[in-house]
């Protein structure tokens, strides 16, 4: 019987990238498990195969060959002790900071702890062995999710056999690769893969490609004035926009926050439509831009860290460079200065926010009020969840800070972390909006001794998490009213009690504003948000219902009723106003596309 590739995905994944990242060499030790791997390799014929019988001998014979060349030497072996004798070089190459990658061939995982003959645990490594570890499970027919994981994994562990953080090579590396055995050989090619390359300032870089460009930034520090500069030159010469949330900390010329077109339900915004995205910072605070993003055709990371961060799916280049310097150098001062895209953006924007209907009384309400009207220089701390939805729909006045705690999105930390900010600058009005659940959760925090005047919260107090509540919601789906008890939690810390919170804030010096409609909100956020500082800090409690919640945020996603929506003369009229008529016919050429 003639043999070919094997049909085991995971292998021919694993096979693909090795060529495409240049790895050549391989020692291979004899063994079953590894069979489908070692054969395939054979097959293709382009690697530099060695047979070594003892796993020390083959591992310290990659020692020496990737000292001797300089290339990442892949080891590879069966199941049972085969890989325990793999230690004593990879110890060696750990500290030499040599390439070598260790193949190990295992049963699946699932054989764990059930005395299954010749299955060896290597979830777990000792220090000083390997820096990186992936498992290539076994992919099933047609599970794309697995596919890009597998793929994901395999360049995250080639490229770390080249991360120049660790002084020119890598030390060892390792991919434990689950088999079942498979005997199918009769796949002809390798299927094509994705190739990441990481890029430093040693390295030449690539140019950046034709078509439409954009930056994202998630929850990022503060940025500097020199790299919101360089940044803005940027945009300005390669006709890109920078998408942010209120987490980004980017308020330079090119900022585009369209959560509104992105949160269209019946209704998709070309200006997701983009060949290059550019991705900057970290976990995102936006759960309507996000998933648009994946419509991307190529994405690129820019992080010091040099990590993989494929977030959508797109990844093929990482910058492993100072923001500020990726900007410097793809910016060519020479060439025109464009803002086409940045204009269709926000006119996209302006059409939406001109069509939002009257909402009910509610955190988008509170935030559809409040949030433009936030004093110049303010700090913001949003809640997650539902409150960091209702907050992203509307924008703060440029020079206001907004922060969350998107790292992990609990709903733990959220006061004690203003509280904590409002000490760092005493001087400045700090605001944090968050629902009841985050409330109750922290609220210790308002009595710390420290806690001065500069402090204003906004507590939406519905009774429960009405994220659990929303329409959009799997409980609220699946179980209706009976979400309430569990899964929303509804009914804790008084039951929305009008005097619990009152005679608390009260009671630790805080000025206490309260309101349940419209009508009394009004006076109620004139008073909260008085730009000058107050004599005491203020707690501002709103009681919504978490049915006026739901409606609120049906009403602001069914704006425009139409997958054409970019076609509606509400758009043209706001195309207009931001464009100009000499840019009336670059917009209609946008449109048609």
């Amino acid at each position: 019987m003639s043999f070919q590739y094997s049909a085991e995905r995971n292998v021919q994944i694993l096979v693909a990238l090795l060529k495409a990242h240049g790895i050549k060499k391989v020692v291979a030790s004899p063994g079953t498990t590894n069979l489908n791997f070692v054969a395939s390799l054979q097959h293709d014929g382009s690697f530099e195969m060695y047979s070594a019988v003892d796993e020390r001998g083959a591992a310290y014979m990659a020692v020496g060959m990737a000292y001797e060349s300089g290339e990442p030497v892949v080891i590879t072996c069966t199941g049972a002790t085969a890989s325990r004798n793999y230690l004593p070089a990879l110890t060696e190459a750990y500290h030499r900071k040599l390439p070598v990658l260790a193949v190990t061939a295992t049963q699946d995982m699932s054989n764990r702890g059930n005395l299954s003959p010749q299955f060896v645990d290597r979830t777990e490594h000792p220090s000083e062995s390997v820096v990186l570890s992936v498992t290539l499970p076994y992919i099933h027919e047609g599970d794309e999710l697995e596919e890009w994981r597998a793929n994901l994994d395999v360049n995250r562990a080639l490229l770390a056999l080249r991360n120049s953080a660790y002084g020119g090579g890598a030390p060892s590396v390792h991919i434990n690769l689950i088999t079942r055995y498979d005997n199918d050989f009769s796949v002809k090619e390798l299927p094509p893969q994705r190739v990441i390359r990481k890029y430093t300032v040693k390295d030449s870089w690539p140019q950046l490609p034709d078509g439409r460009i954009a930056v994202t930034v998630g929850g990022h520090a503060e940025w500097t004035p020199e790299l919101t500069k360089a940044a803005d030159d940027f945009c300005a010469h390669n006709d890109a926009v920078i998408f942010t949330d209120h987490s980004s900390g980017y308020r330079g010329k090119y900022a585009v926050h369209a959560t509104l077109p992105a949160s269209q339900e019946m209704s998709e915004s070309d200006i997701f439509d983009v060949d290059l995205l550019i991705h900057m910072g970290e976990e995102t605070g936006d759960y309507m831009q996000m998933p648009k993003f994946k419509r991307a055709k190529e994405v690129w990371r820019v992080s010091e860290d040099g990590e993989l961060r494929d977030t959508f799916h797109k990844l093929t280049k990482v910058f492993q460079i100072p923001e500020q310097i990726f900007f410097e150098a793809y910016t060519d001062e020479d060439s025109p200065v464009y803002d086409d895209y940045y204009r269709q953006c926000q006119a996209d924007i302006q059409d939406v926010k001109d069509s939002i209907p009257d909402l009910p009384f509610s955190n988008i309400w509170l935030a559809q009020n409040i949030a433009p009207n936030i004093p110049e220089g303010s700090y913001v701390h949003l809640g997650v969840s539902n409150t960091m939805r209702a907050w992203t729909f509307f924008d703060f006045q440029e020079s206001v800070h907004s922060i969350a705690n998107v790292g992990c999105r609990g709903i733990d930390g959220a006061l004690p972390t203003v509280v904590g900010m409002s000490q760092v600058h005493p001087d400045r009005l700090h605001f944090c909006a968050l629902g009841d659940l985050t409330f109750f959760y922290g609220f210790n925090a308002l009595g710390n001794r420290h806690v001065g005047r500069n402090l204003r919260v906004l507590l939406v107090n519905n009774g429960r998490g009405t994220e659990f509540r929303l329409y959009i919601h799997r409980a609220q789906i699946i179980m209706g009213d009976e979400a309430d008890p569990y899964s929303a939690a509804a009914g804790h810390s008084g039951n929305k009690s009008p005097d619990l919170v009152r005679h608390y804030a009260e009671d630790l010096g805080f000025e206490y504003l309260t309101a349940s409609d419209k009508d009394s909100a009004t006076s109620a956020i004139e008073r909260f948000l008085t730009p000058e500082l107050t004599d005491r800090p203020m707690l501002f409690e709103a009681f919504t219902d978490s049915i006026d919640e739901s409606e609120a945020l049906r009403l602001i996603r069914a704006i425009r009723k139409t997958y054409k929506g970019m076609a509606t003369a509400g758009v043209k009229r706001a195309v207009k106003r931001f464009v100009g008529a000499n840019g009336v016919a670059a917009i209609k050429k946008f449109m048609k596309k």
